[in-house]
């Protein structure tokens, strides 16, 4: 297993000099094709900090800073500037997905789990927090997973429930719309465990994770048409990864509009990069499984943040989870700070 997995990152991170080079070996089912565009030839992923329990959700501030979730009840703060990692929300209400308002606004998926807040949280720039929205219809959400926000603040929400004994009031597991004040529909119930999320620059599209840990679940990445009120209408699979393999967790974008997206496990863990039709772009392997992924802002527009586990070690029964970057040959995309603008 290990022999196999130092194969896999060797042909991954290897990239030819000419359109012409060859490509990273089939990860699953999975081929790549454009490696040489997506990956510079002399990346190497880089190990930022590894203290955490589960590192999850990470966003890009507008100072350049990476917040990034540890679902052990915090919320951490990495600074590019000075490498350092400190705590800027504790506790947190197990928060996961994080991204910024059109504002400047944090937002938060907060989980279940002991000590979850099963919520939708808002942070102001002085370090206030308050509820936007933590029922539907009545009923609690099940455990807030992850996050999109479009330019004018509407908030769409995936609501599974991977972990936490808390009785579950909602008998399904869809994707959710939440408002700027608050109001809450129903976006689809079309997925069977929904995970990751990202909204497309020109908001006529939302990508979701369908990521179903059941072996003989859901394991697709799907393209969703956005209706004129907002909820989502066609659905397109654009990549099963199939029965027996981990799908994706979180997802980002770049300017060009490919999707990363953290999955699989073992030797088949790393980001996977689609195009916008599912197109098997590239593969880059990450030390440990990963959870979610995020670009930086500013001079590190082109860096990738990627929360997964740290290296396993021979003192520890588990590895501790860590924040990894990566910097790539295309910028990521943000709703704020607004890319481009």
């Amino acid at each position: 297993m290990k022999l196999k997995r130092l194969l896999i990152v060797l042909l991954a991170m290897a990239v030819g000099a000419d359109a012409g080079a060859a490509e990273p070996a089939v990860i699953g089912n999975f081929r790549p094709t454009a490696q040489d565009k997506i990956v510079p030839a002399d990346a190497k992923i880089e190990m930022l900090w590894n203290e955490g329990e589960f590192t999850e959700g990470p966003v890009a501030a507008a100072d350049g800073a990476i917040l990034f979730s540890d679902i052990g009840n915090r919320i951490l703060r990495f600074d590019p500037r000075t490498d350092k990692t400190t705590v800027f929300r504790s506790p947190s209400g197990k928060s996961n997905g994080l991204k910024f308002d059109p504002q400047g606004n944090l937002v938060a998926c907060e989980g279940a789990a002991p000590g979850g807040n099963r919520r939708i949280s808002i942070t102001d720039s002085k370090g206030n927090t308050r509820t936007l929205a933590d029922r539907f219809e009545g009923h609690r959400f099940n455990s807030p997973n992850d996050l999109a926000i479009n330019g004018g603040g509407s908030i769409y929400f995936t609501d599974p429930r991977y972990v936490g004994d808390e009785p579950r009031e909602l008998d399904f597991e869809g994707v959710f719309l939440v408002e700027p004040d608050g109001s809450v529909r129903v976006a689809t119930r079309d997925v069977q465990k929904p995970n990751g999320i990202i909204v497309t620059p020109d908001e006529g599209t939302v990508y979701v994770a369908d990521n179903n840990n059941k072996s003989d679940g859901n394991h697709h990445l799907l393209a969703f048409t956005v209706q004129n009120d907002g909820t989502l209408g066609q659905k397109r699979l654009l990549f099963d990864f199939g029965s027996g393999h981990r799908g994706i967790d979180g997802m980002t974008l770049d300017t060009k509009g490919n999707i990363y997206a953290t999955a699989g496990g073992g030797a088949e863990g790393g980001i996977y990069v689609f195009g916008p039709r599912g197109e098997n772009l590239a593969f880059i392997a990450t030390p440990g499984d990963p959870s979610n992924c995020v670009f930086g802002i500013g001079s590190e527009a082109s860096t990738l943040y990627i929360t997964a586990a740290g290296p396993k070690t021979a003192e520890a029964e588990k590895p501790r989870y860590a924040l990894y970057r990566i910097r790539l040959k295309t910028p990521g995309y943000h709703v704020f700070p607004p890319t481009g603008k």
